[in-house]
């Protein structure tokens, strides 16, 4: 079986894994870059692993999962007067299965800048025990947020996810809003 494939074809494959590479330093990280195939008789499309197998009997590396949806929640100033603020992120899973989700915060710079960057905003999340963990951030064209990897649980049906997030802001020049949401995994 022989595969050819265009020159259109390669420059679409080359423009489809660098937008990919986009999304997944962007604020819906955690994508799996894919290619397809044109055969002649079907098109395949192939998930390509992140890192490769360490030899041919090892087992394929599992891709992130790809959210297939965001719940976009009510958006708030980012208020910089040194003081911490908490943002209170919630959602219920009404379906009746059990629906991988993670919580997100974005935190979005004004369209003509100053841009925000991660030293200017210090991010918290409330951990079961009671204590504030410093939450990493990630940044992409004046816009911070958390990552969606590390975020994600499983929430079975009819139960409640509840996330207390303590942002504060260093840089008292900051401007911005926060975009809490929700991704959704199919």
């Amino acid at each position: 079986m022989s595969l050819k494939i265009s020159r259109p074809g390669v420059a679409a494959l080359a423009l489809m894994a660098a937008l990919m590479g986009v999304a997944a330093a962007g604020p819906a990280v955690a994508a799996t870059q894919q290619t397809t195939t044109q055969t002649t008789s079907q098109t395949t499309t192939q998930a390509i692993p992140q890192t490769p197998p360490a030899a041919s009997t090892a087992l394929p590396a599992q891709a992130p999962a790809i959210p297939t949806e965001f719940v976009d929640l009510s958006t708030s100033p980012l208020v910089a007067d040194g003081a911490s603020h908490e943002v209170t992120v919630t959602y219920r899973n009404d379906s009746s299965a059990d629906r991988t989700v993670a919580p997100q915060l974005l935190m979005q710079s004004p369209d003509g800048g100053p841009f925000l960057e991660p030293a200017d905003v210090r991010v918290e999340r409330r951990t079961a025990a009671g204590c504030w963990e410093a939450v990493e951030l990630g940044s992409q064209t004046g816009t911070l947020y958390t990552d969606l990897v590390a975020a994600q649980r499983t929430l079975h049906a009819g139960d409640t996810l509840t996330e207390v997030y303590r942002i504060t802001v260093l840089d008292h020049e900051a401007e911005g809003t926060v975009q809490p949401r929700v991704a959704l995994y199919s």
